[in-house]
């Protein structure tokens, strides 16, 4: 190797491994490993092990674990025709409280079948996508995959957060039509709530600095729109709030919703600074 190619070399590297002001410091090699391989143990964020009570605090967790009890206390559970929870199992669910909808708690809609009610369909869906439970002849029973899981409230919750993160398409509910928004870096949105999140803050402020970090250009002024609604809503709303991870205010008025981190979010996620493993 000559003179010239080393200094090529070497000042390549330099600049992948120096801090970035739009990435909050981090290295561009630091945000290659958080977008492409969040769960190497080299990812600058780390999902925390914890006891049990600390995971009986995630509504969506706990959501996973009362369908799976309903499934195993049965054997297996027949769907409607159309592959949906039945009416039933709908109620059940949602008398448990884990996860509310905005439109039936005020009054805009009745609890009735999976379809209308968004959390409780977004469950069976993560179910089936992780496997904890198989689909056959319209029934779901649990696999013996999901029998080790359910027993293991940190591996449950492991293995349902990657599959919610990597495995669904965020923007299934919404229509948006930019179905990388918000799930495309959704670890750099943890980054920042670590950063910035001890106080309220509006979503607007996670906005700009997610679209400062990662380029969504557009000329198309209602697509600019929609990009800017579809993060709050699919990052906060329907993600990290769904995981107990925060508490957000005004949530009516949408992407200028109010957001702080939970005491859960400091319990479960690790941030290391720059260069630090």
């Amino acid at each position: 190797m000559d003179e010239i190619e080393k200094y090529v070399i070497e000042a390549i590297q330099n600049r992948n491994n120096s801090p970035v002001d739009d990435f909050e410091g981090y290295s561009p090699d630091e945000m290659q490993v958080l977008l492409y391989d969040f769960f190497n143990v080299e990812c600058v964020v780390q999902l925390k092990k914890n006891k049990n009570k600390v995971y009986d605090s995630i509504p969506f967790l706990n959501q996973i674990k009362f369908l799976c009890k309903i499934i195993a206390e049965n054997k297996e559970l027949t769907l409607t025709k159309t592959g949906r929870l039945p009416v039933k199992t709908v109620a059940e669910i949602y008398n448990q409280g884990n996860l509310k909808e905005d439109a039936i708690e005020k009054g805009f809609a009745k609890l009735y079948k999976e379809e209308g009610v968004p959390t409780i369909e977004l469950t069976r869906i993560i179910l089936e996508l992780s496997q904890v439970v198989k689909k056959r002849n319209n029934k779901l029973s649990i696999t013996a995959k999901g029998k080790k899981l359910i027993t293991n409230n940190h591996l449950l919750f492991l293995h349902i957060f990657e599959v919610f993160v990597t495995k669904f398409n965020w923007g299934y509910f919404d229509g948006y039509e930019n179905e990388d928004i918000g799930q495309l870096g959704f670890g750099f949105s943890l980054i920042l709530l670590d950063k910035y999140g001890s106080d309220f803050k509006s979503t607007n402020f996670y906005s700009n600095k997610y679209f400062k970090a990662f380029s969504f250009e557009t000329e198309n002024i209602n697509l600019l729109t929609n990009n800017k609604r579809a993060y709050p809503l699919r990052t906060f709303d329907r993600f990290l709030e769904y995981f107990g991870l925060v508490k957000m205010t005004n949530k009516s008025h949408g992407e200028t919703s109010m957001i702080k981190t939970t005491g859960l979010f400091k319990q479960l996620i690790h941030v290391r600074p720059h260069n630090k493993m």
